[in-house]
């Protein structure tokens, strides 16, 4: 029932589904070895088990706790459509762990990044095209998933707006840096219709196949760029903690981010904290 139950969940991202899935087939599988028949056999003494199972693998509390929600998600789905009658994970509860602060960049590494990328592609024209993605990424903040879907439509250098479908489908319009308005403007600008052929439809990102960008080739373009392994989350964490140590509102970043609650804006305001901590230590004589 993994498939329909994954197949169920139409107003998540892809890669939150494919997250609830593969927490769902694993307890399917332990479940099976353990000599459970069917859902209907699980109950919370079965839950409980395996979630201690979980601990003794060495899991991250972290771990253990996601995968308690995608259980409960998942029997939820079993309740309302009728296959079982209770739900075994209601009132269960998991261990949390500390919660980590998300990474952000330092000069050196932004620098690089943006400034000093490697020589070797400069010639076909995809030097052009990672500019502007490194540049969309850190200048608006953006969620890969967000960027690689983008569409030639999507982009007004003109005025330097992005219109992004972000989470649950939900449209919202941010700006773009001057940088990355150049950096789309240079890709836009006849390089990109060499590079794309009529499979590739309207998508403003294309990779060397001439299909799509995918999150895949967007990691690839930063491990490239980077002396060291750099997930493309790292730069929207910057772009947020930047606009903070900068005076933004938090308002405004949780709105330019397409957060749907301001609690999980609010995690960068302790980054920002942190790093002017570090700096006061750092440089006063009484820090």
């Amino acid at each position: 029932m993994v498939d329909d139950f994954g197949a169920s969940l139409t107003s998540l991202a892809p890669a939150t589904v494919d997250a609830y899935r593969r927490d769902v087939a694993a307890f399917a599988a332990w479940a099976g070895r353990l000599g459970v028949e069917g859902p209907a056999s699980v109950d919370r003494r079965v839950v409980r088990r395996y979630l201690a199972y979980l601990g003794t693998r060495q899991r991250a509390s972290r771990s253990v706790a996601r995968n308690l929600s995608s259980l409960r998600r998942f029997f939820g789905w079993l309740r309302r459509t009728g296959v079982i009658t209770g739900d075994p994970t209601a009132g269960l509860t998991a261990p949390k762990g500390e919660a980590r602060l998300p990474h952000v960049l330092r000069a050196d590494e932004l620098h690089q990044l943006l400034d000093e990328p490697p020589e070797g592609n400069d010639g076909d024209g995809f030097r052009i095209r990672d500019d502007a993605v490194v540049e969309l990424l850190y200048g608006s903040g953006l969620r890969v998933s967000e960027l690689c879907g983008l569409r030639t439509g999507d982009v007004d250098v003109v005025r330097s707006i992005v219109t992004v479908w972000g989470k649950g489908s939900k449209q919202r319009a941010v700006p773009m840096s001057a940088p990355a308005t150049v950096a789309v403007s240079r890709w836009l600008d006849g390089v990109r219709s060499t590079l794309t052929d009529a499979n590739t439809g309207d998508r403003l990102f294309v990779n060397r196949r001439r299909r799509p960008l995918t999150p895949r080739d967007v990691r690839r373009i930063l491990d490239r760029r980077s002396a060291s392994p750099t997930h493309p989350h790292a730069l929207r964490h910057t772009y947020a903690t930047h606009l903070l140590d900068g005076g933004a509102d938090l308002r405004v970043v949780q709105e330019l981010l397409g957060h749907a609650d301001l609690t999980t804006t609010q995690l960068y305001t302790h980054v920002s904290r942190e790093r002017l901590r570090r700096v006061v230590d750092a440089t006063h004589p009484r820090g």
